[in-house]
């Protein structure tokens, strides 16, 4: 990743409101967002031009999360994804670490939140840390 090109984020949630509300906020942090209602549609967006950061729903009607998370990481393994969602246990959290998610994140939580994740992940696609 060069360091002046911007960081190209993926959103995937069923709740229109989630995309409509982190949207605008990453896109005023420098950030280029493409937010997705539908796993079929943002799985069609990423295998043409796979994303640094994909942030994604757990739980959403056909391709759940865990199933976006296993196609994104089979297809580009340098993706980082971060997983949210209102269902959060320690077992699906456990099996999101274990199919290489980011980081994990139960809602509701607030814009900054998720910012301070991205920017983590954000530094370990640099090379600036290791997790």
């Amino acid at each position: 990743m060069e360091d002046n090109q911007p960081t190209r984020v993926l959103i995937l949630d069923d709740e229109s409101i989630v995309c409509k509300r982190l949207q605008p906020f990453l896109e005023k942090k420098g950030y280029h967002v493409e937010a997705f209602y539908q796993s079929p549609h943002a799985l069609r967006r990423f295998m043409k031009s796979p994303f640094h950061i994909v942030v994604t729903d757990l739980k959403m009607n056909g391709m759940d999360g865990m199933q976006f998370l296993t196609e994104v990481k089979k297809t580009s393994p340098e993706t980082e994804v971060i997983v949210i969602t209102g269902f959060a246990s320690m077992e699906t959290a456990k099996e999101s670490f274990h199919k290489g998610v980011f980081d994990f994140l139960a809602k509701p939580f607030k814009p900054e939140e998720i910012y301070e994740v991205i920017q983590k992940a954000e530094e370990k696609i640099r090379g600036n840390i290791k997790q």
